[in-house]
């Protein structure tokens, strides 16, 4: 039986390898850069989890929504339906909607004018964006607000994890890259803390949820002028002095950059090769590998069906009878459950692998799924008419701290890290804007939807994400190749030793020496 190709470590004692030259000294100015550029996650994680305590918080839905308020005080309301309102949905959503449409475009505009220029105009649409909320006097200024703050992350979630993958050395690349998801998670963390503090504060409470998200949007502003742009960047726009000036500055000034600046520029000299466009070039069969992944990776991860949980983990917990500040408590306890788990896989990712830790995570993510559908099934029933016992409420919460471990040490940094790494430079643009494009585009629809289908489908719905996570995980055992160690421009070879994907992917033209090839063994990775 065939599966993933295993990819031997970079330099493993048996001669040369791809990245054999590079530099792999972590020097200040590469952590500084990789903070700064991760910060973008922190803003983006901020305005994703802050939603979750708002529409269940007193001041913001006296405010906005007091149909909501009815609900919550009839005795005789269906608890699975409390919060099922398509304005407050929309509400959440129009991010998502606004920056699945930036992602299109932001490909392209970051081509132009690089990885680093592309981080400042999201922060900058950040900024606007959340002093719009904070200021909001009406719901159509709440979603304007919300729409500004969507299109900053299409700018900053399409730079921001190609750019940590890019001035990265070879061998803690994925540990870099995994900052940008364990950043998103601090910025949850910090939302459930200003929420769990606002809901005290009456009448203009959600006022300080929303006014928080200016601080961090304005450091980011200041900061990321002073980082550089990655060289694979500046390289592909032709500013081949510049490259080698930002690699002497992120490697150290006494590394010799010549090996890894002349890879850079044949992978740049690939992209040069055609005229036509990155998105059209990503279609053809050479990249079909590319391409599958550029679709079934976001998919996959807004299947698993963590999205919904972190934005409504307060609603999830009220629907099961804790208080309004208890569930914002309890995410509060997922949130440190969340940062633990993705620091474990970022010291895990480049030992044992991406494979390793998909199947690890997937496994969890099945167990919990089926345990959270059981128990709301038997003790919440079909009409959610009857309150959750205290102890099935509180295992609630211990699986759902678990479903965020599992997440957190899988699908949750992996899902940047693959697409930070897999695409030739002259599709990157591509792949990365269609894949951030249909991730966001997914959680559109699921939080649009979620609450809806949490009335209708009741339990089920969350036996509908643990079938999808059985496909996804056996989509990863035979089809995503092992990257670790491997230097972001040489993958070609990991795709072209693939048990399937060398049917279209063939090495690089000139072919390099046997020995330069990364070893790759068919079969599942064990």
């Amino acid at each position: 039986m065939h599966g993933g190709g295993v990819v031997l470590p970079v330099n493993g004692g048996r001669g040369p390898g791809p990245g054999d030259g590079y530099s792999s000294e972590i020097t200040f100015t590469v952590v500084m850069s990789c903070l700064m550029a991760a910060s973008g996650g922190l803003i983006f994680g901020y305005d994703i989890s802050i939603t979750g305590g708002l529409t269940q918080m007193q001041s913001f839905l006296e405010a906005f929504f007091p149909d909501i308020i009815e609900k919550m005080n009839n005795a005789t309301q269906d608890e699975y339906c409390i919060f099922n309102s398509q304005l407050l949905t929309t509400f959440v959503s129009s991010l998502y909607l606004a920056g699945m449409l930036a992602c299109l475009i932001a490909g392209h505009i970051t081509k132009r004018i690089g990885r680093r220029n592309s981080m400042l105009i999201g922060a900058s649409l950040f900024f606007v964006g959340a002093v719009l909320n904070c200021a909001a006097a009406n719901i159509a200024m709440l979603v304007v607000g919300r729409v500004l703050l969507g299109f900053a992350v299409g700018f900053t979630n399409q730079s921001a994890p190609v750019y940590l993958a890019e001035i990265a050395p070879a061998r803690w690349r994925g540990a870099f890259t995994s900052i940008f998801h364990f950043f998103l998670n601090i910025g949850i963390f910090v939302a459930d803390l200003v929420n769990y503090r606002a809901n005290t504060i009456p009448v203009w409470g959600w006022r300080l949820s929303l006014g928080v998200g200016i601080v961090p949007a304005t450091v980011i502003l200041l900061g990321a002028a002073f980082i550089p742009d990655s060289p694979n960047s500046l390289v592909l726009r032709g500013k081949v002095d510049a490259a080698r000036a930002s690699l002497r500055r992120i490697r150290g000034r006494s590394a010799d950059v010549d090996v890894e600046l002349k890879d850079i520029m044949q992978a740049a000299e690939e992209d040069r090769r055609y005229e036509d466009g990155a998105f059209r070039r990503i279609v053809r069969r050479e990249y079909r590998p590319h391409l599958v992944m550029a679709i079934a990776i976001p998919v996959f991860f807004e299947l698993t069906g963590m999205i919904v949980v972190t934005l409504f983990t307060p609603l999830l917990f009220y629907t099961v009878g804790f208080t309004s500040q208890k569930a914002i408590l309890g995410s509060i306890i997922t949130d440190v459950v969340s940062l633990v788990s993705i620091a474990i896989a970022a010291m895990a990712v480049d030992r044992v692998g991406r494979r390793s830790l998909f199947m690890v995570g997937g496994g969890i993510l099945l167990a919990c799924l089926v345990a959270m559908t059981w128990i709301f099934g038997a003790e919440l029933g079909t009409n959610g008419g009857k309150a959750m016992p205290r102890h099935y409420a509180v295992a609630v919460v211990a699986l759902v701290c678990l479903f965020t471990a599992g997440f957190g040490v899988s699908w949750g940094p992996l899902k940047w890290i693959i697409p930070s790494e897999i695409y030739p430079l002259e599709v990157r643009s591509a792949g990365l804007g269609m894949s951030e494009a249909i991730s966001l585009a997914l959680t559109f629809v699921q939080t649009q939807s979620f609450l809806n289908m949490l009335c209708s489908f009741k339990y089920g719905t969350f036996a509908y994400n643990a079938g999808w996570v059985v496909l996804m995980t056996a989509f990863i055992f035979f089809f995503l190749p092992e990257t670790k160690g491997v230097p972001i421009e040489s993958l070609r070879e990991v795709w072209a030793r693939h048990w399937y994907w060398k049917r279209f992917v063939k090495p690089r033209t000139p072919a390099p020496e046997p020995s330069a090839a990364p070893k790759v063994a068919d079969g599942p990775a064990v």
